[in-house]
């Protein structure tokens, strides 16, 4: 198993490295001088010189990304002798608009998508496989309908209606919870949690159908196999055929979308809830930063997006290992 996790976490780097050189790519060969969106509307062209010359830019493309990479590790420094600049490791630069090194930016957006997507995740992962389970072991009755009718509800339906409909009757109408926004969980945790009920609750109506519909199709699957038979002829009860035997066999396709969502969520990806509910997490600032032209961090957005997606993939292998016996054998 360990030899297994140490190949997973270097094909892991590997992939990093290649997204990181893409994406670098991509910014480089933007249309946009990112000196001159440094700069701003009125600039003179030695100022112009001076800011490339500061950033970088007027170096080969080999030289910056060499730079780029090598201040992952160890740092770099921006400006000249009247305005210096240091980020230390890991460096993905600095932003255009303030000046700040891009991961202090990332790191202080961080948790609020780390509070949302995990709490969020775990709704909507117990919700979805004991509403799923239910509507197998009931297939074709009032529960089985109920819970595939509320799994085409949640399909129809949108983030930005969602949220907004939640914010009307439990914020303006009713007056329940206080208005939106994230407050973080060291500062309050009442409000910590009171901020973060309607945008869990939207999330979860949406990401329930997918593992509602998920976990019966297996579940079905299961239940058709020999294995299953034979535990029912030795005179196992129904909840332990179906929750020991049954749901262990069928989680893995859910452990697999479950981890995909998990890292795209604490990565950004909840921008339209961050945005109707006014949390300022990394989602948002990837929204801000593409209308701004901020190359860096945009750049930095997206690898910080994509190293989570990754990492989320080698902690679904690792679990695979464990409630799997065939995988570990394999």
């Amino acid at each position: 198993m360990l030899r297994y996790l140490i190949r997973r976490l270097l094909a892991a780097v590997a992939i990093l490295l290649v997204i990181t050189v893409i994406t670098f790519v991509i910014f480089f060969a933007l249309p946009s001088d990112p000196a001159l969106l440094a700069c701003g509307k009125t600039c003179s062209p030695s100022r112009l010189a001076e800011i490339k010359h500061s950033l970088g830019l007027d170096q080969t493309f080999l030289k910056q990304f060499w730079e780029f990479f090598k201040g992952l590790f160890v740092g770099r420094d921006f400006g000249d002798e009247s305005v210096h600049i240091h980020c230390g490791a890991p460096c993905l630069g600095i932003s255009f608009q303030t000046d700040t090194p891009v991961l202090t930016t990332l790191l202080d957006d961080f948790p609020a998508d780390l509070s949302l997507g995990l709490g969020a995740a775990v709704f909507f992962l117990i919700l979805g496989v004991g509403l799923g389970t239910v509507a197998a072991v009931r297939r074709g009755k009032a529960a089985d309908k109920a819970a595939v009718g509320l799994a085409l509800l949640g399909v129809s339906v949108q983030i930005y209606f969602v949220g907004l409909l939640l914010l009307y009757l439990f914020v303006d109408k009713w007056q329940i919870l206080p208005a939106s926004g994230y407050t973080p969980i060291t500062q309050d945790p009442g409000a910590w949690f009171q901020g973060l009920i309607l945008p869990w609750f939207t999330l979860v109506i949406v990401y329930l159908a997918l593992y509602t519909r998920l976990t019966r199709s297996s579940m079905l699957e299961v239940f058709a196999e020999d294995y299953m038979r034979t535990a029912r002829a030795k005179g196992l009860s129904s909840r332990r055929v179906v929750l020991k035997h049954g749901l262990r066999a069928a989680i893995t396709p859910i452990i697999t979308i479950f981890g995909m969502d998990v890292g795209s969520l604490i990565g950004g990806s909840a921008v339209i809830t961050e945005s109707v509910f006014g949390i300022n997490g990394i989602g948002k600032l990837a929204v801000d930063s593409v209308q701004n032209s901020d190359l860096p961090v945009i750049l930095g957005t997206t690898l910080f997006a994509a190293t989570f997606v990754v990492l989320a993939n080698v902690v679904v292998d690792v679990v695979y290992g464990l409630i799997d016996p065939r995988v570990r054998l394999a």
